[in-house]
């Protein structure tokens, strides 16, 4: 009974049938039965181990199903020890890398969030950054790895030069269903441009560490994507050749 009671909210959360709300009371009620499953295996294989009766086949069957549907929330546990009880990440204010409106967003609680020096602290990689290319050539960058990541574009603003703003609005869901929202900003600066990312829980008490680590992990990916691209086009950045001043021919007046 557990196994199912499990299963079937999270696929019925991942496509969107049962809000936020509702998965978390089922998933809750999942997990307290299948904690009864395992107290009920364990007391069934200890009447087996003095009795000598049959059922050890059952009785194992049990344990493993008990087990294999705690192992999650085993799982989820321990990152929730590990990581901060935190909901929304950002390497900007957040006023500058605002989530798209809509009505799961609007019904948000208050975000938890970290302080600066929390967040470097416990993802020093998850900090924005700046590179020697132009506005233009960054977002390409960003946006290719933001399709191989497989993140769902909501929103798409393009720099139309290298003196604009880019900025990539994305959708994420998770293994248990959550939604989540990935922002990212490219913008102009003296040396070239810079990204700043913002990734938000929508509807879940805590991200496990999810929005800091994919903060990171873009970010260390967006590093070596610059660097490939600086290392194919050496002369990206150099100067444009001076043009030769085309001599002017004298002419004499004639006697």
């Amino acid at each position: 009974m557990a196994v199912p009671l499990l299963v079937l909210p999270v696929l019925l959360h991942r496509q969107g049938f049962v809000d936020s709300a509702i998965f978390l009371v089922l998933i809750v009620f999942a997990g307290a039965v299948a904690g009864l499953a395992l107290l009920v295996s364990l007391a069934a294989l200890g009447r087996l181990w003095f009795s000598g009766d049959r059922g050890w086949g059952p009785a194992l069957a049990g344990l493993v199903l008990a087990l294999a549907c705690l192992a999650p929330f085993a799982f989820y546990g321990n990152l929730a020890l590990t990581y901060p009880a935190v909901t929304d990440m950002a390497t900007a204010p957040r006023g500058e890398l605002p989530l798209i409106f809509e009505p799961d967003t609007a019904a948000m609680p208050p975000p938890l969030v970290l302080s600066p020096q929390e967040q470097e602290d416990i993802f020093p990689n998850a900090m924005t950054r700046g590179y020697p290319l132009d506005v233009v050539q960054l977002f390409a960058l960003v946006e290719r790895l933001v399709a191989a990541n497989g993140w769902e574009v909501r929103r798409r603003t393009e720099p139309l030069n290298s003196l604009s703003e880019g900025r990539i609005n994305a959708r994420i869901a998770t293994l248990p269903g959550w939604r989540e929202e990935a922002v990212l900003a490219v913008r102009p600066t003296a040396q070239g441009g810079r990204v700043d990312m913002r990734s938000a829980s929508i509807g879940a008490p805590l991200d496990f560490g999810g929005n800091g680590n994919r903060i990171s992990d873009f970010m260390v990916a967006l590093d070596s994507e610059v660097t490939a691209f600086l290392r194919d086009n050496p002369t990206i950045n150099a100067p444009a050749p001076a043009e030769e001043a085309v001599p002017e021919v004298e002419t004499g007046s004639g006697a």
